[in-house]
């Protein structure tokens, strides 16, 4: 499919070889939502995607809306699952891509965002995952709703509960915005996510921290869609608790903190994201790792950027 046959043009950031990229939509009676997801993922003219939907056996008419694109699509099925985790599961596990993301069945990318991750991971080989540090919201109409900004990501942050829900947040990692090599994947168990009803996201950043650093992108690449049906709407006191357990769990793994002055963390309040080459108040805070542009190089270039926050 071109992207013009939908209406979007086809954008290509300094990408040589295209690295195969598997985006995986797990959904469940999202009708009404679902193709523009669908289109958002299409329209980027990716020459290298392998898309997978997996349906939990919808019957709002959501076959039929995945029939229609099913000559673009690697593969679907729809059958009943063990939930939205479950299907993720088998989704994320049959991907044969060098790149791995999921975006849910109400959620949109920007039109840029595959090119711009096949760039970065092409790039930059030691880079295992990204997300953005612009995370947006939509609305359902699917128009851009609101744009936040997340002063940076770290392992011992995350560790310390700096990324859940609450007035001591950092922000947050998002799911939709989140990109991952396979090789880091064959890391962990995969099965594990199938456990948890809301927070299954979390309990994958966590197995992915015991391996990797997480690296920022200062670009948005893609959005959570709020409507008042959203899972995570209408149960964010199950998806806190979920995800405390999962840093207990790591806790339990053996996960230790190798952080600064924690003390002084405590009180601390975030500063947002400093300027390239800048950082906060010397030995105080994280040290974070973001992606930009080498503009010693050339469009294709990127660098890797350490820096502090707190």
């Amino acid at each position: 499919m071109s992207a013009g046959t939908i209406g979007w043009p086809q954008p290509r950031i300094g990408v040589r070889t295209f690295p195969k990229i598997s985006v995986i939509t797990p959904s469940l009676n999202q009708a009404a939502f679902l193709e523009s997801t669908i289109q958002s993922i299409l329209c980027q003219g990716y020459p290298n995607l392998e898309y997978i939907i997996i349906d939990g056996g919808s019957t709002d008419g959501s076959v039929e809306i995945i029939r229609k694109y099913e000559k673009h699509l690697a593969r679907w099925l729809s059958e009943p699952d063990g939930g939205m985790y479950a299907g993720i599961v088998k989704g994320i596990s049959s991907a044969t891509g060098d790149v791995i993301a999921w975006l849910n069945s109400d959620d949109l990318y920007f039109p840029w965002a595959l090119s711009l991750v096949a760039s970065i991971m092409e790039s930059l080989p030691q880079v295992e995952w990204i997300s953005t540090l612009l995370p947006c919201l939509w609305n359902d109409e699917s128009l851009l709703y609101q744009l936040d900004r997340v002063a940076g990501f770290s392992r011992d942050a995350f560790a310390e509960g700096r990324y859940l829900p609450g007035s001591s947040s950092l922000g947050w990692i998002q799911q939709e915005s989140t990109f991952w090599r396979r090789s880091l994947q064959d890391k962990i168990d995969c099965g594990r996510l199938a456990g948890w009803k809301l927070a299954g996201d979390f309990g994958l950043w966590s197995l992915f921290f015991e391996h990797a650093e997480l690296y920022g992108v200062p670009y948005p690449l893609g959005g959570f869609r709020m409507q008042k049906l959203q899972k995570t709407q209408t149960g964010m006191g199950l998806y806190v608790e979920e995800s405390r357990q999962v840093l207990s769990g790591m806790r339990k793994r053996g996960f230790r903190v190798d952080g600064l002055v924690r003390g002084i963390l405590s009180k601390s309040r975030m500063s947002g994201i400093p300027l390239l080459g800048g950082a906060a108040t010397a030995g105080v805070g994280y040290v974070g790792r973001r992606i930009v542009r080498d503009l010693s190089q050339d469009e294709r270039s990127w660098r890797v950027e350490s820096y502090r926050f707190v």
